[in-house]
């Protein structure tokens, strides 16, 4: 039997890139999945397609994240959805994948704001709106970045955004803990996204991330997916309040080669 058959759960921002991959892992796992988009109905449908198409169960819903009754919107959504096909809206699983990477670069108060409330007050509500739907042995887990103890030109404000994601973790989890819930917060490097595509046809540029890494690949949403999967598994029981990193291991120090 599949470690989640029978369970729930919601990934947000699971049309492409990362979410997608791990939307497929947790339905390859057995979870029934809501697959959530903001704009690209068609991307969302297509994992979904692709779910289904291996033997797994998905849902699309649609939410935009950073406007006002976000989280409202997004959970009843889900929960309708969960009635639907299970007749209950238990949700076991909760992934904060959804953020926006770019938009806060030329620092406009503006900018700066929207990418808070997409990569910040969207996960605080969307985990404060879900937790009621949650039992014994629920799950919540954040995707953070590796930038938030590395430095990269361009991303502080970025950086600032998924730092705030690990506190949140930290502090939720101990009052949480008590109803057999955990939070832990999953920190990717460079994966293989629409994002980091640019990087493929530039082989020194690659060279230079990978060789920056003790596992010297770009990662793949596989790869963020496998750690998600753990820690959405009962396996995880006795981990909360934890950071991952997953960057394969990047500026760690000099090798030894020797």
């Amino acid at each position: 039997m599949a470690a989640l058959t029978g369970k729930a759960a919601l990934v947000t921002g699971a049309s492409r890139g990362i979410g997608r991959g791990i939307a497929e892992r947790l339905a390859a796992d057995g979870a029934l999945v809501a697959v959530h988009y903001g704009r690209d109905e068609g991307a969302a449908k297509e994992t979904v397609a692709a779910i289904e198409a291996t033997g797994g169960q998905a849902f699309a819903v649609r939410a935009e994240l950073g406007v006002p009754g976000d989280a409202d919107t997004l959970v009843d959504a889900v929960a309708a959805g969960l009635r639907e096909r299970t007749g209950t809206d238990r949700l076991d699983i909760l992934v904060n994948n959804a953020a926006l990477d770019k938009g806060a670069g030329d620092e406009t108060p503006e900018a700066f704001d929207r990418l808070f409330a997409v990569n910040v007050r969207a996960p605080y509500f969307l985990i404060r709106r879900a937790l009621p739907l949650m039992g014994e042995g629920g799950r919540i887990i954040n995707i953070g970045s590796g930038v938030t103890r590395i430095s990269v030109p361009g991303e502080l404000a970025y950086s600032m955004s998924k730092a705030a994601l690990a506190t949140l973790g930290r502090n939720l989890a101990n009052a949480v803990g008590s109803r057999g819930i955990t939070i832990n917060t999953v920190e990717p490097g460079t994966v293989h996204t629409d994002r980091t595509a640019w990087l493929f046809g530039h082989p020194q540029a690659e060279q230079m991330v990978t060789g920056s890494q003790a596992i010297e690949r770009v990662g793949a949403p596989a790869d963020i997916a496998g750690v998600v999967a753990f820690l959405a598994s009962p396996d995880s029981g006795f981990v909360t309040a934890n950071t991952i990193d997953a960057s394969g291991g990047t500026y760690l120090g000099p090798k030894n080669l020797g």
